[in-house]
């Protein structure tokens, strides 16, 4: 069947009123053409997934914005490019530190490396409430996540082992990525 431009109109106006065949079908038709945009420019496979799932998430939550005298395509990239660049700040002044004098002086003060029993109580008392967190999450969405942030598998990996299509393991895992960031808002009120 021969996508036409009536076929996409009528999917992102099925989308607007939120259905979730209508999501699939922007996201399977758009998502090489975005991705394949955003590799050229980023030439890293996984910051380029990583742009995209959020660019289609960003996309679906203001999809109500989308003005259809321009391109769909042209939106999308529009919004992925803002992700790109918001990416490449968060990069960059994760890298830049100022310290002044003083602190520049404890810090070269400090003998040993190695995180302490508080830093590890801690660290297991912050990876122990995100399980609990995670675990609140229906049990398809608790095994994306643990296959792709415990196991740190590909998100092709993934779908072999699931035996999905990868584009549903693609929207899976931004749903469950956005309910536990829910989750985590919730509970921090």
């Amino acid at each position: 069947m021969e996508i036409t431009s009536e076929i996409i109109q009528k999917n992102i106006e099925k989308a607007k009123k939120g259905d979730q065949i209508a999501f699939t079908f922007l996201l399977d038709f758009f998502w090489n053409e975005v991705y394949g945009f955003m590799l050229k420019r980023t030439e890293n496979e996984t910051d380029t997934e990583d742009i995209v799932i959020e660019t289609f998430a960003k996309a679906f939550d203001k999809i109500a914005t989308y003005n259809p005298e321009f391109g769909f395509n042209t939106w999308l990239i529009a919004i992925a490019k803002n992700v790109h660049i918001d990416m490449l700040r968060k990069k960059k002044s994760s890298l830049f530190v100022d310290f002044n004098d003083e602190e520049d002086r404890q810090a070269y003060d400090i003998a040993d490396t190695t995180p302490s029993v508080e830093d590890e109580i801690i660290k297991e008392q912050n990876l122990a409430r995100l399980l609990l967190f995670i675990k609140e999450l229906k049990p398809a969405y608790q095994e994306v996540i643990q296959l792709r942030y415990f196991q740190e598998m590909s998100y092709q990996e993934i779908a072999d082992e699931l035996g999905e299509p990868l584009n549903n393991v693609k929207i899976k895992l931004l749903r469950a990525k956005k309910l536990l960031a829910e989750i985590i808002q919730q509970k921090h009120k």
